[in-house]
């Protein structure tokens, strides 16, 4: 029970005041004049003003509410290092025992650090203890925080800058693991790119970094470089000296840098003397001759597609007055620009990345001189042409009959087949990147039917060597792709890709085609037949091997340790193998396998993926300190004894725990303070006037007799 008096005055607050002034200025003038009675006129203006507030008598029914304190324990991955998980795990133990010994105290323990673990390969965000605090003080009532408890490294960082931002007035206390002046040797990344361009080089510094313990000035220590496709490199290295090394781009997509000091006596880990810089290559702009013979219905599609595509520069001619066609228009009249075909087929051939003819047919445009040089482009300079023939390509005109010949896929029957068909894709069409998981195209699988729509036209071809992906009409060949030379070869037998761009019954994925079609032709990495593939999360690593082959063999995998194994592949689609394994020490791995295009070779890295949450691992009272005594917590070093054998709570000293309240300072040598918070609900209230009805009546008039009685003697 809790009893306290409420006042409801009878009279608005100004005149009750009034009148409690007035009564005290008269009770002064009957003093002043020694007036009989007085005493008992004052108690009877007294009780007048006590029967006016009204007094209650309140009386309340409580039920006290438990204290609450957040236990927060740190999960990162730098409380894995030397004996912390023993030294956390008897911590807990300690003081789960200690905290349940206090009554009327709930405990709430949080698991926090984790994400920073699975933040994603781009850096990781660290150990944010605070993060994690905050979703378990959403649940929990501020008036009823008794304090909070976090054991940890002291390596946090979210630490609040003000106390206010914590929305909780209650000690903070951090119960610290590891040892001070522990010793640890990093290396630290200054600058790296994010991308570069193929075949090119930008600079990366690095420093060696040391905490706990100074080397002598100008003491060196080995630098070990692995660059991709390049042997080892070894340097010396002095600590705390800014080095910059070389990062080549050899190729486009993820080119990886690693750079690794050996281990120091004493050191804490050497998971933090090993860092890998990743950074996208990038092509410079592809350019890309695009000719266009007669005008026709699906000439814009060609320049659309390219055109949206930011890595790449067009040059689009269309043959609008061939040599034949002479009228008698004078030429200052003439708003066509003459094809300059020397410059182009002659001089600046091997400018170009990518040229398309577009139901293009020799009429006398270009010589013969000039369809040997794109021969010879194509085949000795590693060039690429595409022929996106119509009905041109079957006639007496066409560009087979051109010394094109040679590097020509397919040679045309002369017949053109006019019948409605649905393009499809065929054995080497589900395996070849071109071709492959096409949106529409059924289960993706040689002989499914595609939901996408038809076409009305193609030409009649008898393939001389390359890979048929897709086929059309009667099955015979629609796409057919080459490699000649250094070079690459695409034939598209028909002309009536565009009715897929106008949503003709249908439509279908023509932006997907064509523009995977012109960067493989342009030789994108992403798009090979053959290739090998290694990517890491955490210590897993995964490898997919894109082939043509019905079977593949082992891959060879070579880690940092020098060790090396083989692994068998699984089929995992049409032409994807793929298999995972657990990497046993972080680094960068090598995996490599033969292939009928010669070795493949890729890497990945493996390892912890947070670099901020490793690089300071030494234990620290620095970081937490200044939040710690804002709030009159405390900071306790968890001195082990023995040498951390087992993980009994006996390992550890705990200091020792009080429950206090109004005090200000809530930690000292040896113990720590909890806020007693005092919270209650209220069950019930019982409301009793005081000085009211006949009491109060009686009492006054009481009390005006005796005043009476007095001044009559």
């Amino acid at each position: 029970m809790n009893w306290s008096i409420d006042f409801a005055p009878m009279l608005p607050g100004p005149v009750l005041w009034a009148a409690a002034a007035a009564a005290v200025l008269l009770v002064v003038l009957l003093a002043l004049r020694r007036s009989r009675g007085a005493l008992f006129r004052a108690l009877a203006v007294a009780a007048l003003l006590l029967a006016l507030t009204n007094p209650t008598l309140r009386e309340e029914s409580r039920e006290s509410l438990a204290n609450v304190v957040i236990a927060v324990e740190d999960a990162s991955t730098s409380q894995a290092l030397a004996n912390r998980p023993e030294q956390t795990r008897a911590l807990r133990a300690e003081l789960e025992q200690k905290l349940a010994a206090i009554p009327n105290l709930e405990v709430k323990w949080v698991t926090a650090g984790r994400a920073a673990e699975t933040a994603g390969a781009a850096g990781g965000n660290g150990t944010n203890l605070f993060a994690d605090l905050n979703k378990a003080l959403i649940n929990t009532p501020p008036d009823r925080l008794a304090g909070v408890v976090m054991l940890t490294d002291g390596q946090v960082h979210d630490v609040p800058k003000a106390v206010s931002s914590l929305g909780f007035d209650a000690p903070v206390h951090t119960l610290l693991t590891g040892a001070p002046g522990e010793f640890d040797r990093r290396i630290e990344i200054l600058k790296a790119p994010r991308f570069g361009i193929v075949g090119q080089s930008r600079d990366v510094e690095v420093a060696i970094r040391e905490a706990g313990r100074q080397s002598p000035a100008g003491e060196t220590v080995n630098l070990k470089i692995r660059r991709e496709g390049q042997p080892d490199e070894v340097r010396r290295a002095e600590i705390g000296r800014t080095i910059t090394l070389a990062m080549p781009f050899p190729h486009a997509g993820t080119n990886i840098v690693e750079v690794e000091i050996d281990p120091a006596p004493g050191e804490l880990t050497p998971a933090n003397n090993r860092v890998v810089i990743a950074a996208e290559g990038v092509r410079e702009n592809l350019r890309v001759l695009l000719v266009s013979g007669e005008p026709h219905a699906g000439e814009r599609v060609w320049r659309n597609l390219l055109k949206s595509d930011a890595a790449v520069d067009l040059v689009h001619f269309t043959i609008l007055r061939p040599p034949e066609k002479q009228d008698g228009t004078p030429i200052n009249q003439l708003s066509l620009i003459a094809f300059p075909t020397r410059e182009l087929f002659s001089e600046k051939i091997k400018d170009f990345d990518l040229i398309i003819f577009d139901r293009y047919q020799h009429r006398g445009i270009l010589q013969m001189l000039y369809y040997d040089n794109i021969s010879r482009y194509v085949s000795g300079h590693g060039g690429a042409l595409l022929i996106a023939a119509g009905d041109d390509y079957a006639g007496s005109l066409s560009l087979y009959r051109t010394p094109l010949a040679p590097v020509l896929p397919a040679q045309p029957t002369g017949r053109v087949i006019e019948t409605p068909f649905k393009a499809a894709l065929t054995v080497d069409g589900a395996k070849h990147p071109v071709t492959r998981g096409l949106p529409g195209a059924g289960s993706g699988a040689a002989g499914s039917v595609p939901t996408w729509g038809r076409w009305l036209r193609q030409v009649e071809v008898q393939p001389d060597r390359g890979k048929t992906v897709m086929k059309g009409a009667e099955d015979q060949p629609l796409l057919v792709l080459d490699r000649k030379g250094k070079g690459r070869v695409a034939l598209l037998t028909s002309d009536h890709a565009w009715l897929w761009a106008r949503g003709y019954d249908g439509g279908g994925p023509h932006t997907d085609l064509l523009r995977r079609l012109s960067h493989w032709l342009m030789k994108e990495p992403d798009l090979e037949e053959e290739r090998l593939i290694a990517s890491a999360k955490g210590m897993k690593v995964s490898i997919d091997r894109r082939t043509m082959e019905d079977r593949v063999g082992p891959v060879t995998i070579s880690g940092p340790g020098g060790e090396s194994a083989e692994l068998t592949l699984e089929q995992g689609g049409p032409g994807l193998w793929t298999t995972t394994f657990e990497a046993k020490l972080p680094g960068l791995y090598k995996v490599q396998t033969q292939s009928t295009s010669g070795q493949l070779t890729a890497v990945a890295h493996a390892g912890v993926e947070d670099a901020r949450e490793m690089s300071e691992v030494t234990a620290t009272e620095d970081k937490m300190r200044p939040l710690v005594e804002a709030t009159g917590g405390g900071m306790f070093w968890t001195r082990p004894t023995g040498l951390l054998a087992s993980a009994s709570p006996s390992a550890v000293e705990l200091p020792r725990i009080s429950m206090m309240s109004g005090a200000r300072v809530m930690a000292g040598t040896g113990w720590m303070g909890l806020k007693d918070r005092e919270a209650f609900v209220t069950k019930g209230v019982k409301l009793t006037p005081m000085f009211t009805g006949l009491v109060a009546l009686a009492a006054l008039l009481a009390l005006m007799a005796l005043a009476w009685w007095r001044e009559g003697k």
